[in-house]
C-alpha cells in the first residue's frame, strides 16, 4: 500500500511540475543584506509551493531559504546568527560554504547554535569577487535542515571584479539561480532521505519565470539540493560564457552549451539576449546525456546489479526536463551587451611538498545495494566528532588525490580552501573546472587530483571538514575533519587521546566533572566557546568545574598539564 501511494504521489506532483503553461509563477528574487553587520534569525512558518496548500519551512529572515549577503573584500564583518527554531532537537549550524576563514568561524559541526542562542562570528573577508553560500551544517541534521529551506548567497565583490565590464546590478541584470530539488509527502511535507525529489525549485520557487533585459545578463547559478546534479544548458543548444567556478572568476570567459553541477557547486556565466526581445527561452537540465552513476542519470547502478531503492520510479532520472523560463523584455537604459574575453589573472597551484590519498567505499563490499545506496566512509571511517582525521601544517602545499571505489559519483568538498584541479583520472580537466574549485564531482571507479595550500589560519583545537556533499551521505557520515597547526608552536605539547580525558555529564547545566588517567592537580584548564571568548582559566578544583554562569552555547575544554595537551567538547544547556 505504502509503495503504492508513493506511486501516486510522483505521478500527481510530477504533473503539476510539468503544467508550465497554465502554472508560471514570478521568480523570487531574494533580497540583500549588506554593511559589516548582519542579523541573520534562523526561524520556521509555512510556504505555499502549489497554491492552497501549506508546508512547514524554515528560512533566515523569512519562512524559506535567506537573503543575500553582499561582502566586500578586505571588509570585517560579523554575522549575529540567532537560532529561533522551534520544537526538540532543533540545534543548528551555519557554515559559509567556500570562505577561507578561522576554523572557529566555519560553521561546521563544531559550532553548535543551540535553540533560543545566538552564535557571532566576526572575521575579514579574505576571499577574491565570487558567488559562495552558506546553509546548516549540524551532523545528522545538513539534510533535513537545508531540505526544509535554510540556504542562501553570498556575492563578493572586490575592485578587479569592479574594473570589468559585467552586468552587476542584482535582481535587473544579475540574477541569483537557488536550483533545488525537493521531495513531498502524502501530508505535503518535505521529505529527505528519499528518492522522490520529482519537484524543481528556483529560488524557493515552482514552475518560476523571470522577465530578464534583451541584453547580456549575468547568471549566477547555485546547485543547492541535497542529492541531484544538474547538466545546465539553453533551448536550442544556445550557447553562453563561463566566467566563474566555486572561487571566483576565471582568466578568460569559456564558451559553453553545457555546464554540469552537483550539490554545492556554483558558477557564474553570461547569456547574451540581444534580439530576442519577446520571445522566451529555457534553462534545462539535459540529465539524459549523463553517464551512469551520477544522481540525476537514468541509471546509478553497481556491477553487480545493485541500484538504489525507488530510483527508477522517479520520472525526472534520465530525462531532460525545464528549470527556468526567461521571457526576454526591453533593454535597460545603461545595457551591458559584449561578453569580455579577457577577466582577471589567475595562478593555477601545481606545486606541493606533501600528498594524501582520501578513498570512498561502501561499508560492504558485498552488498550489491551499498554499492550506490550506502552507508560510505573516508579511508574506512565514519565521522566522529572527538576524532581529527588528519593533521596539517601552516602553509602546506598539498596534493589530494580522492578516489571513488564506490557506484555513484560524490561530490566531494574541502571547507576553508580553494583549489586546483591537477587532473581528472589522470586525464585533462574540463574547461568548466579549471578554476577555482571547493566542490568537485569524482565519477564511479575513477579518481581526481588537486593542489590547494593551507594558509593565514591555524587551531590546535577546532578542526574544518571534508566530505560528500551529498546531503544523505553527509548525515551518515561519509565526512572527516582536520586541523591546520602552526609549526612554530607544534610539538610542545604530546596531543593525549580522547580516550584519557572524560567529562561528564555532557550536555550539563550547572556543573561537570572531569576525570583522567593522569593528575589533574596543577593542570591549566581554559574554557572557550565557539568563537574563542574565554570563560575560564584556572586550576581545576576537586576535578569538578562550575558552570552555572556560563550562557547556553557549545565550550572547548582545553586542559594542559606538563606535556599534556587535551582539548574536549561540551555543551551548556
Amino acid at each position: 500500500m505504502n509503495r503504492l501511494i508513493y506511486f501516486f504521489l510522483i505521478i500527481f506532483v510530477w504533473c503539476v511540475q510539468t503544467q508550465r503553461l497554465g502554472a508560471q509563477n514570478p521568480l523570487i528574487i531574494p533580497q540583500t543584506l549588506s554593511g559589516d553587520t548582519f542579523n541573520l534569525e534562523i526561524q520556521q512558518g509555512t510556504t505555499q509551493f502549489y497554491s492552497g496548500i501549506n508546508t512547514p519551512t524554515y528560512g533566515i529572515n523569512g519562512v524559506l531559504l535567506a537573503p543575500t549577503l553582499i561582502f566586500n573584500k578586505w571588509d570585517t564583518v560579523t554575522l549575529n546568527v540567532k537560532n529561533s527554531l522551534k520544537g526538540n532537537g532543533n540545534s543548528t549550524t551555519i557554515h559559509w560554504h567556500g570562505l577561507h576563514l578561522p576554523a572557529k568561524y566555519d560553521g561546521g559541526p563544531h559550532q553548535l547554535i543551540l535553540q533560543n542562542s545566538t552564535w557571532s562570528p566576526k572575521f575579514r573577508v579574505l576571499n577574491n569577487a565570487g558567488t559562495f553560500w552558506y546553509h546548516p551544517h549540524g551532523h545528522g541534521k545538513t539534510d533535513l535542515h537545508v531540505a526544509k529551506g535554510i540556504a542562501g548567497l553570498i556575492i563578493i565583490r572586490d575592485s578587479a571584479e569592479a574594473n570589468l565590464n559585467l552586468p552587476r546590478n542584482y535582481g535587473t541584470d544579475d540574477f541569483p539561480v537557488i536550483v533545488q530539488s525537493k521531495a513531498f509527502d502524502v501530508l505535503h511535507q518535505i521529505a529527505i532521505s528519499t528518492e522522490e525529489d520529482t519537484a524543481i525549485l528556483v529560488n524557493g520557487v515552482v514552475n518560476p519565470y523571470l522577465n530578464a533585459p534583451s541584453q547580456v545578463i549575468r547568471l549566477r547559478l547555485l546547485n543547492g539540493s541535497s542529492m541531484r546534479s544538474y547538466n545546465f544548458g539553453f533551448t536550442g543548444n544556445k550557447e553562453f560564457s563561463l566566467i566563474a567556478t566555486d572561487g571566483g572568476l576565471l582568466d578568460s570567459s569559456v564558451k559553453l552549451t553545457r555546464v554540469r553541477l552537483s550539490p554545492g557547486e556554483r558558477v557564474e556565466i553570461l547569456l547574451d539576449l540581444q534580439g530576442m526581445q519577446g520571445q522566451s527561452i529555457f534553462l534545462n537540465s539535459f540529465s539524459s546525456e549523463f553517464p551512469n552513476g551520477i544522481y540525476g542519470a537514468k541509471t546509478v547502478k553497481s556491477m553487480m546489479g545493485g541500484t538504489i531503492p525507488d530510483y527508477n520510479l522517479n520520472p525526472l532520472n534520465g530525462l531532460d526536463f525545464g528549470i527556468l523560463k526567461i521571457n526576454v523584455q526591453t533593454q535597460t537604459s545603461n545595457p551591458v551587451t559584449t561578453i569580455p574575453k579577457y577577466l582577471v589573472p589567475l595562478i593555477r597551484r601545481t606545486i606541493f611538498n606533501v600528498s594524501r590519498n582520501l578513498n570512498f567505499a561502501p561499508d560492504s563490499m558485498m552488498d550489491p545495494t551499498s554499492q550506490v545506496s550506502g552507508p560510505f566512509n573516508i579511508n574506512g571511517a565514519h565521522f566522529d566528532m572527538e576524532v581529527v582525521n588528519i593533521k596539517t601544517y601552516l602553509n602546506n602545499s598539498e596534493k589530494w588525490r580522492i578516489t571513488n571505489n564506490t557506484a555513484i559519483a560524490h561530490p566531494f568538498h574541502i571547507h576553508d580552501v580553494q583549489f586546483d584541479i591537477l587532473n581528472v583520472n589522470g586525464g585533462s580537466v574540463p574547461a568548466y573546472q579549471r578554476g577555482k574549485k571547493d566542490v568537485v564531482l569524482v565519477m564511479p571507479q575513477q579518481y581526481v587530483e588537486f593542489v590547494t595550500k593551507f594558509e593565514n589560519f591555524a587551531d590546535d583545537s577546532v578542526p574544518f571538514m571534508y566530505h560528500c556533499h551529498l546531503l544523505h551521505h553527509e548525515d551518515d557520515g561519509m565526512m572527516g575533519s582536520f586541523l591546520v597547526v602552526d609549526t612554530t608552536t607544534a610539538g610542545l605539547f604530546n596531543k593525549t587521546k580522547h580516550e584519557s580525558l572524560i567529562i561528564y555529564p555532557n550536555p550539563a547545566s550547572e556543573y561537570v566533572g572531569i576525570k583522567s588517567d593522569f593528575d589533574l592537580s596543577d593542570a591549566e584548564i581554559l574554557v572557550i566557546n565557539s568563537v574563542g571568548k574565554e570563560y575560564y582559566k584556572g586550576k581545576c578544583v576537586q576535578n569538578i568545574l562550575s558552570i552555572a554562569n556560563f550562557p547556553k552555547g557549545v565550550y572547548f575544554i582545553r586542559i594542559k598539564q606538563n606535556k599534556n595537551l587535551i582539548t574536549k567538547k561540551i555543551i551548556v544547556q
